[in-house]
Formats: C-alpha cells, sequence, structure tokens
C-alpha cells in the first residue's frame, strides 16, 4: 500500500443556457469526467491556479468566478487506489460562466446537468422515475437494510417528509449506498437508477455543488455570474429555476427581486416574440446594503 496520496484538481464549471443547467465534461476513458488533474508541487503555486491550468489544457476555457467547493478524501473513492495504487484527495472549485462555443482541438463539451441527476428536475413536478424507477431499487435495498428506512423517507419526501431541494449530495449517496449506481463498483447484474454515469465519483462532486449552488441562492447574489449584464426578469426567473429545479410564483419572485436586487436599464427586448420585455441589470450595490442579497428558493414542499 503506497504512503503518500495524489491531490487532485476538480472542477465543476456550470452555465445555464436556454434555460437548462449545463456542466463542462470532458472525456476520460470513454465516460464523462469533470476537467481535473493532479496538483504540480512545482508548477502549481496555489490549488486554484493548478485546477484554473488544468481546465485551459482541457478545455480551452479561462474561468472568471471561482469558488472552493469542497475536499473528498474517502479511502477507496477513486478506481486508482482500489487497484492499488494510492490515496487520492480532490479539492474540487465551483466555477460560474456565460456559456460560449469552445474552442477546437478539445474533447470537452456543455452536458445537461440533470442528465446525469434527473431525479433533481422538478420544474414540470415530481418526476415519475422517483416512483416508477428509484423507489422500488430502494425499497428492495431497504428490506435488507432497515436501519436507513428514515434516511429514505428524508431524502425522497416520502409519508408526509418535505422534498428538500439541497439535499443533493445525501440523494445520490443513498442511491450509492444502495448499489443502484454504476460508480458504486458494485457486482454486475443489479438494476441501476437512471441517469448518465461519470467517471469515478465526479457525479458525488457534481451532487455537491448543485446542492452548494441551490443553497447559496438564498443569500449570495451568485445567479448573476450566470447572466449576461442585461436581462429580462423572465431569463432570471428561468435561470433561477433551472439551479433550483423546481418551478417559481412569477409574482412572488418579481416582487423579491424588485426589492432593490436589480435596476431597470431603459432598454427593451423584442426576443420573447411578444410584447417587449424591459431590460434589467444588477445591482451590485446591494451586497453592501444586505447582509443575504439572495434571490431566494423555493420553499420544500410535501409529497406524498
Amino acid at each position: 500500500m503506497p504512503e503518500f496520496a495524489l491531490i487532485s484538481l476538480d472542477a465543476v464549471i456550470v452555465a445555464v443556457t436556454d434555460d437548462t443547467p449545463r456542466v463542462l465534461v470532458v472525456t476520460d476513458g470513454g465516460v464523462d469526467a469533470l476537467p481535473s488533474g493532479p496538483l504540480d508541487l512545482v508548477a502549481h503555486p496555489t490549488l486554484e491556479r493548478g485546477m484554473r491550468s488544468w481546465v485551459v489544457q482541457q478545455t480551452g476555457l479561462s474561468l472568471g468566478y471561482v469558488e472552493q467547493l469542497y475536499t473528498f478524501g474517502d479511502r477507496f473513492r477513486d478506481p486508482r487506489e482500489v487497484a492499488g495504487g494510492p490515496r487520492v484527495i480532490s479539492a474540487a472549485y465551483l466555477a460560474l460562466v456565460r456559456e460560449g462555443r469552445l474552442a477546437p482541438g478539445f474533447e470537452a463539451a456543455w452536458a445537461d446537468w440533470y442528465a446525469y441527476l434527473p431525479w433533481e428536475d422538478w420544474r414540470a413536478g415530481r418526476p415519475a422515475i422517483i416512483d416508477a424507477r428509484i423507489l422500488p431499487l430502494l425499497t428492495s435495498w431497504l428490506d435488507r437494510h432497515p436501519e436507513h428506512g428514515e434516511r429514505l423517507r428524508q431524502c425522497f419526501g416520502l409519508d408526509g417528509c418535505p422534498w428538500d431541494p439541497e439535499r443533493t449530495l445525501e440523494r445520490y449517496e443513498l442511491l450509492w449506498e444502495a448499489g443502484a449506481v454504476a460508480e458504486a463498483q458494485r457486482e454486475s447484474g443489479l438494476a441501476l437508477a437512471p441517469g448518465r454515469a461519470m467517471a469515478r465519483d465526479h457525479r458525488r462532486i457534481l451532487a455537491t455543488a448543485l446542492g452548494r449552488l441551490r443553497g447559496k441562492l438564498n443569500y449570495r447574489p451568485l445567479v448573476f455570474e450566470l447572466l449576461p449584464e442585461r436581462f429580462s426578469l423572465g431569463q432570471l426567473q428561468r435561470v433561477v429555476e433551472a439551479l433550483a429545479g423546481r418551478a417559481l410564483h412569477t409574482q412572488n419572485f418579481r416582487r423579491l427581486v424588485a426589492k432593490g436586487l436589480v435596476e431597470p436599464t431603459g432598454a427593451h427586448t423584442h426576443a420573447t416574440g411578444g410584447r417587449p420585455a424591459e431590460l434589467f441589470r444588477f445591482r451590485r450595490e446591494v451586497v453592501r446594503e444586505r447582509p443575504a442579497p439572495g434571490v431566494g428558493m423555493p420553499k420544500a414542499s410535501r409529497e406524498a
């Protein structure tokens, strides 16, 4: 067993395009993966600068807003350690960008976030796959592990428990423990929950990032990093809904953001196809005026 660890620098790069939350992925052994690479103790003066360097090398994209997401260091979380290699500790970062055309020559692409976590998208109501495919898998697993019954109820909003949009990581980890995702590396032949697999535990990192973003909608104006300088209130609402995975009440949402969070520009757009929509901009002064200038999250709902 190696007596050293490998430090990996991973990036969750998020955009919202045409009302779809998107994540930038690369190819790793024929499977989607997050841009990542090992820390070079000589070439990388900081972890963040090392991560940015790997993103440029693998995708051609130079990042703007970045924050550290989480450090992942569980034993055997990486197949390289399972195969006898070093323990892999990942320092993951979250970056928010506006999607643009990627430079040619890179094996990178934008992918729908909910293709990997389809049970998290409630914009059209409770996803049918939860009752049709996920709950039967977890209920069968629960027969052998009844001690996890309360976790199942809390994570998936059963028996009067509310569905909490921020418990994204807990839901994915429950599916992983049940062997219902391909990344769990359990014996073949098990039925799997819907959703595209990713290399290593990158889908777990993705679930962590989604939960972080949803939580920060309440108290940080991060959503404006995903919007152009001028935007309509309808465009702002659709971006928030895409991240939250929930539909918002339009009038309530507009009353919330109208309280000093945005300001009109005096310009209008005809891109909506109907009446010209007024364009707004983010009031950057609001971060000095309020302790928690977020746009808010839909309240957790109770689902039978």
